[in-house]
């Protein structure tokens, strides 16, 4: 005899997790942290309120699950194009043009979550999350420093680890300047003109080897 079929317990999600974390991470880009209240992520992510709980958890569990999925997102856009280009300056400028883009995106708040709303939460985990993306950011643009030079395409007495903190800051600095709603354009070009800046030669030498 064929067994009957065991019915599944309560009824079917009506949406896809992974959409409602991404609908709830542009409310928090448009609104900040404390500028946003449960109302706001039930009506953005598209969820009921007893669903929202169920399954993602509080306004902080939900922050802190959307920086997580934000920062592997946008870690990895970033690492793809800064170890892509075959010249250190295309990794560079592909680098902080993909900042650019990221605070520029069509349909999102201008900014980063992890620039312009992370920082002002006031919350240890949030603080260590962050501080450990910066070290990773650190290290990434480092080791493409330290490529370049084995490679001979920068000298051996290159500030790696000085110029790899100066392009995080101008990655920075770009995106803050997207949220006060300079043009896409303007900021494409201008991380051009910063990666030319980042390579110029230490005091002293009068151009860069290789």
């Amino acid at each position: 005899m064929f067994q009957k079929a065991v019915k599944p317990r309560g009824r079917p999600r009506s949406f896809d997790e992974n959409d409602a974390l991404e609908q709830a991470t542009r409310v928090f880009r448009a609104k900040g942290y404390d500028g946003v209240t449960i109302d706001d992520l039930v009506a953005g992510m598209g969820v009921g309120r007893p669903s929202l709980y169920a399954v993602f958890g509080d306004k902080r569990t939900i922050f802190l699950r959307v920086l997580r999925a934000y920062a592997e997102a946008k870690g990895a856009r970033a690492a793809k194009a800064l170890l892509s280009p075959s010249t250190l300056r295309d990794s560079l400028v592909g680098f902080l043009r993909e900042a650019v883009e990221s605070a520029t995106a069509e349909g999102s708040a201008p900014g980063c979550l992890l620039v312009c709303v992370a920082p002002l939460v006031n919350d240890a985990e949030v603080r260590q999350f962050l501080q450990d993306a910066v070290a990773g950011g650190l290290a990434l643009v480092e080791r493409r420093f330290r490529d370049a030079i084995s490679a001979g395409e920068i000298p051996s007495d290159f500030p790696a680890v000085a110029r790899a903190s100066q392009v995080l800051d101008l990655s920075r600095g770009l995106t803050v300047r997207a949220q006060m709603g300079m043009p896409r354009e303007t900021l494409l070009k201008d991380a051009e003109e910063a990666a030319d800046l980042v390579l110029l030669p230490r005091r002293g030498n009068a151009t860069p080897e290789g």
